[in-house]
């Protein structure tokens, strides 16, 4: 919400606001001359206001909603404030998927940065280059991070849809995989004509989303049969390099700093849509290079007894196969796994699922699940996974936790606090950040 009310002021409009409590973020709005009320209350909204916009986290009783709608003030969901903004820009660049948003969306903007296009950006996550999660520009681009959880995406106006890849996820909301993918299909349907569908040719459920509709595809993947691919792939501890191809013939040489096939893929997505709005090579070749990563994706955080302690957002089993997968190769004594299932509902879908995935690090150590939105309706704990996997163990609280990851910390151990709830705050307690 703060971005959006960052651009609205930006675009000439008077904006004011309100929040339940004082932040950074709500000095940061004042001091550009945005008035933020503390509190929710039915005044805040005067009879000449043109429209209210709200986040999806506030529902129809609250005061300020109840007063506008008695007022008949239009009252829209902050997806679809953004969806109207976009269709202002030339090019909007809209990075959807199961996976991999975030970071995909902080490599286009690294490579669409150092091309000097301005671009406006929002993300879900924090990336180092902007010391923010978002940017206002003056350029004729958005870059936006667009989800498919209540189908929010749908209201966006992309000129470029990425599709990273399409996995059964967020089933609290969509009935089957059927279902999710129709959402992404209809997402991918958005794109006009002289637009573009970037879609990953290694995933199948991708290939089928896009199947026969009628606008641009470019491909991308790590094999010659996209139009966008990796040649020459070479690890050297948590950097990767490797040539970008376009058609068969060679565009760009890529030193990446993050670890992990599935970063490889992240940055072919990114050249590929970057490339259709007419990057030079250079341009993708020192923007991905000067990427280290987004806040939260394989975040290092410090040292403790000599055990190095990163930190990753992985709540998903296609997530944790991922990450897995990168780090399991660089040689640590052991990799310890500290892992927060985040919702009751997908820690019951995908039960079986996450067995496989936490059965493959050295120690795994589960925290009770995050239950974010939910209720546990379904009757399920994280005590149910530990019994389930040799050698791990379950803690109630953080404090136990923490207090035995301190015992066995020993150097030459990866350190992995994983998931998209609170977790993080466990592995910067014990390096002395938090």
């Amino acid at each position: 919400m703060s971005p959006l009310a960052e651009v609205l002021h930006g675009a000439g409009l008077s904006i004011f606001g309100s929040d339940i409590s004082e932040s950074e973020k709500v000095d940061h709005l004042r001091a550009l001359g945005v008035s933020v009320s503390i509190g929710h209350a039915a005044e805040n909204i005067p009879e000449n206001t043109d429209f209210v916009v709200r986040t999806a986290a506030v529902h129809d009783d609250n005061v300020e909603i109840v007063r506008a709608h008695a007022l008949g003030i239009p009252v829209f969901e902050r997806t679809q404030a953004w969806g109207a903004i976009m269709r202002d820009y030339k090019n909007a660049l809209c990075i959807a998927g199961t996976h991999g948003k975030t970071t995909t969306t902080s490599m286009a903007t690294h490579i669409l940065m150092a091309s000097h296009r301005d671009p406006t950006v929002m993300i879900g996550g924090t990336l180092p280059l902007l010391q923010a999660g978002h940017r206002v520009g003056k350029g004729d681009t958005i870059i936006m991070e667009s989800c498919e959880y209540y189908n929010s995406f749908l209201s966006f106006s992309p000129t470029v849809a990425v599709i990273l890849n399409v996995e059964a996820d967020h089933l609290d909301f969509f009935k089957d995989l059927d279902d999710i993918k129709d959402s992404f299909r209809r997402f991918a349907q958005l794109v006009p004509e002289g637009g573009c569908i970037v879609a990953n040719r290694d995933d199948e459920n991708t290939m089928d989303v896009v199947a026969g509709i009628d606008r641009k595809v470019i491909t991308f993947g790590l094999h010659e049969n996209a139009d966008v691919y990796a040649r020459d792939i070479r690890t050297k501890g948590m950097q990767t390099e490797f040539d970008i191809m376009l058609h068969g013939e060679f565009f760009s040489h890529v030193s990446l700093r993050v670890p992990g096939i599935h970063n490889v893929k992240n940055a072919l997505a990114a050249a590929a849509a970057t490339i259709f709005l007419g990057v030079a090579p250079l341009d993708v070749k020192y923007g991905l290079g000067a990427f280290a990563g987004a806040g939260r994706r394989l975040e290092f955080k410090g040292k403790f007894n000599g055990a190095d302690v990163y930190d990753d957002y992985a709540h998903h089993p296609g997530e944790l196969c991922a990450l897995l997968d990168a780090v399991l190769p660089l040689g640590y004594k052991r990799v310890v796994l500290v892992f927060q299932p985040h919702t009751y509902t997908r820690t019951k879908a995908l039960f079986d699922d996450f067995l496989v995935q936490l059965r493959r690090p050295d120690l795994t150590l589960l925290a009770e699940i995050y239950a974010a939105r939910e209720q546990n309706t379904v009757g399920i704990s994280s005590a149910d996974l530990a019994k389930e996997i040799d050698g791990s163990s379950y803690f109630a609280t953080f404090d136990e936790l923490e207090a035995y990851l301190r015992e066995l910390a020993q150097p030459g151990d990866l350190i992995l606090t994983v998931g998209a709830g609170d977790i993080y705050r466990v592995g910067e307690h014990i390096v002395g950040t938090g």
